[in-house]
């Protein structure tokens, strides 16, 4: 694909399937593609250095998670960025994710709240930099402070309905970041550090909210380039 071949790491041959998926299930969630993207078979087995099989697999894999769609030629396609379903997930999210670091709180310790402040950091510095791919580098840190927090809430049935629901809010994290790059307003790891003094006091209910405050302000900035935009059937 033009322009993608460094948005995509080739594979080895080990588990071919799986790390085929793996590596376009990452760059799902973290926004690599952009919502509309028809994705083809023939450029990403390229891309990947593997043969068309475990990327068409792949690729029917991600469509049975939501996180592509199915066209009627055959291809298929990253969903497009739509009001309808951003407020679906807008709702979806915290319902699930405030549960897991309700779950978390009582099993972090001092070595935990540093690696948060760690990740936090990092995120903030990268924010900050001029680096052309800040923004997947800034939803890979985003990623991994949230995933440490609800990896410590231990819930085999939670985490992978939150994997999936951040799998199909890639479209939306991506068009935030640029919304936010060109804003910049409010830091973007604000609630971040909310969130770690909340969970570092034992405040459960506090934590809650700054976690919820995190996840719809990147929603928000989408709902309200949409709205903007005046575009009656809510797509951009």
């Amino acid at each position: 694909m033009p322009g993608r071949r460094s948005a995509l790491a080739p594979v080895g041959r080990e588990t071919l399937h799986e790390r085929v998926y793996a590596e376009l299930r990452r760059s799902l969630i973290h926004g690599v593609f952009e919502a509309g993207q028809v994705l083809r078979i023939v450029e990403l087995a390229e891309t990947l250095q593997t043969s068309t099989m475990p990327v068409r697999e792949a690729l029917a894999r991600l469509v049975s998670e939501q996180a592509l769609e199915a066209l009627p030629n055959r291809s298929v396609r990253v969903p497009l960025v739509t009001r309808e379903r951003l407020d679906d997930l807008a709702l979806a999210r915290p319902l699930i994710e405030e549960q897991l670091v309700a779950l978390a709180l009582p099993n972090l310790n001092k070595d935990d709240f540093k690696e948060l402040r760690r990740l936090t950091l990092a995120c903030e510095a990268a924010f900050k930099s001029e680096d052309p791919d800040k923004a997947r580098t800034t939803s890979e840190l985003n990623h991994a402070f949230h995933f440490y927090i609800y990896q410590a809430a231990r819930s085999a049935v939670l985490i992978p309905i939150v994997e999936s629901l951040w799998l199909q809010s890639g479209p939306y994290v991506r068009a935030a970041a640029h919304i936010h790059d060109e804003n910049r307003g409010i830091p973007a790891v604000h609630h971040h550090w909310a969130l770690i003094e909340a969970l570092e006091r034992g405040d459960k209910d506090g934590a809650k909210r700054a976690l919820t405050d995190d996840i719809t302000r990147s929603f928000d900035l989408v709902r309200n380039r949409l709205a903007a935009a005046g575009n009656s059937d809510g797509q951009e």
